[in-house]
């Protein structure tokens, strides 16, 4: 019987050596019975300001704590951590990237809550989990959720933001069983999850708000130069590739 393993990392910041200071987690089974995880760890790396200031963690609140690998979450994630199961994540590469740093080896399917938003609902102009969170007006019922689990929504705070995942992901799944009415809407998330975006506009930058595949035509020099030296999501990559080749 499949679990379903959201999650969410807070960290000491986003290079090479950052590693987990927080775990949000929420494991739902087939009945709908829910675990929840809310557990700060220690770490050897020092929280960064640009981190403190986006998830308020400081030093003291993670001293005395265990290490990541030493949590129950970490611990529970690792039990489950077969292809039957599925883990979940908004920008799961990240999350992924933390906790493959512990050691962690993937068996689980794994479905991607953004790249699924950005296939799903393309005329979003943005597929972060806070805006998702006011766009699709989850917080008209995210009180009522928390409340069931004792969790305290805080927006980038772990378990807040699974909390808000959790109610997303119920969005996504009909969304899925109108877009693909023959498919498993699970089996399909994990395919769209595999399944990178052509994105159509620019949301960045001096051509903000503009077709992609028409700036290609009118300044492809800036496409090229923005591959070369521009640290580009995977989606982003895989559009200007496809724009700026022959048999676009």
């Amino acid at each position: 019987m499949p679990h379903y393993v959201l999650f969410d990392t807070e960290t000491t910041g986003n290079k090479e050596e950052d590693k987990v200071i927080q775990f949000g987690a929420m494991i739902v089974d087939q009945r709908g019975q829910v675990e929840s995880y809310d557990e700060f760890c220690s770490s050897d790396v020092d929280i960064k300001l640009e981190a403190m200031e986006v998830h308020n963690i400081t030093p003291n609140m993670i001293e005395g704590k265990p290490l990541a690998k030493q949590t129950i979450f970490y611990k529970r994630l690792e039990e489950l951590n077969t292809n039957e199961n599925f883990l979940i994540a908004h920008n799961i590469s990240f999350d992924m990237g933390m906790i493959e740093k512990e050691g962690f080896i993937n068996n689980y399917q794994l479905i991607d809550t953004l790249r699924c938003a950005k296939h799903l609902f393309p005329d979003m102009p943005y597929h972060r989990l806070q805006y998702l969170r006011y766009a699709l007006k989850l917080y008209e019922t995210e009180e009522a959720e928390a409340a069931k689990h004792n969790i305290t929504i805080k927006a980038h705070d772990a378990i807040g933001d699974v909390l808000v995942m959790k109610l997303f992901l119920s969005k996504l799944v009909v969304k899925c069983r109108e877009s693909y009415p023959d498919y498993n809407p699970m089996e399909k998330l994990v395919d769209l999850t595999k399944t990178p975006v052509l994105i159509k506009t620019f949301k960045f930058g001096k051509h903000k708000g503009k077709d992609i595949a028409d700036v290609a035509k009118e300044d492809s020099g800036y496409l090229n130069w923005m591959k070369s030296n521009m640290d580009l999501d995977e989606d982003l990559k895989y559009t200007l590739e496809k724009v700026t080749s022959n048999n676009y």
